[in-house]
């Protein structure tokens, strides 16, 4: 696949130009899926919250899909194992992208598993994975104890598609456990690379190359010694 992982979503031009590039053609000629999955298992997240992410209502932060697109529809994880797998996959190959909101990344990573969906994605190389938080979380080997809200008493590994780590919502305002310097202490705890993101920031995955977007603020953190 090809990847845009984002903190806070489509934020900005630069990121934008990026997703276009991505995709090969424009926004209005993409099919889209909005997957909301994340949401469920993040205890700061409720039903309200999963409306607001599929109708574009989030006040101040990027919507993922009100962006112009051709067409938008759901795909819920959790409903994935109760439906023929010929029904749903053909959905996932006619997209050009999707749209992963944020919430809990290893409950996202244990659906997408569970669903088959991670496994489809290997034969997609066309398909761009626009993340947001926990939808960019996801992709990467872990993720710190700190973000595992689902199940605290578990581990905090991921999919491991890219070989990074990502601390997003960097500097958040009135978020006092994601300044720069909570950052650097998380990154002593991971065992690879790693990078804190503001929600004007993403980062491209393309064919193993990583190139960072950003009109915001970013730091990248080498693997610990």
């Amino acid at each position: 696949m090809k990847l845009l992982l984002t903190s806070g979503g489509i934020t900005n031009e630069s990121i934008r130009s990026a997703l276009v590039d991505l995709l090969g053609k424009p926004i209005a000629e993409s099919r889209a899926l909005f997957i909301p999955t994340a949401q469920w298992g993040h205890p700061m997240c409720s039903p309200e919250s999963v409306w607001k992410g599929i109708a574009g209502r989030w006040e101040g932060e990027s919507a993922l899909t009100t962006l112009g697109w051709r067409s938008v529809g759901v795909l819920e994880l959790t409903a994935l194992p109760s439906i023929r797998a010929e029904r749903w996959v053909p959905w996932v190959r006619d997209a050009d992208v999707l749209l992963v909101d944020g919430g809990e990344a290893v409950y996202l990573s244990h659906w997408m598993r569970e669903s088959g969906l991670a496994d489809e994605l290997a034969a997609m190389p066309d398909l761009v994975w626009v993340g947001v938080s926990a939808g960019s979380m996801v992709m990467t080997p872990r993720i710190g104890a700190q973000f595992v809200d689902w199940r605290p008493d578990g581990g905090d590994e991921t999919l491991g598609v890219v070989d990074f780590s990502i601390f997003p919502h960097l500097d958040y305002p009135g978020w006092d456990e994601n300044t720069t310097a909570a950052a650097r202490r998380w990154a002593t705890t991971m065992p690879g690379p790693a990078y804190a993101i503001d929600d004007q920031t993403a980062i491209t995955v393309v064919d193993g190359t990583v190139e960072v977007v950003s009109e915001g603020h970013w730091e990248h953190f080498d693997a610990p010694r």
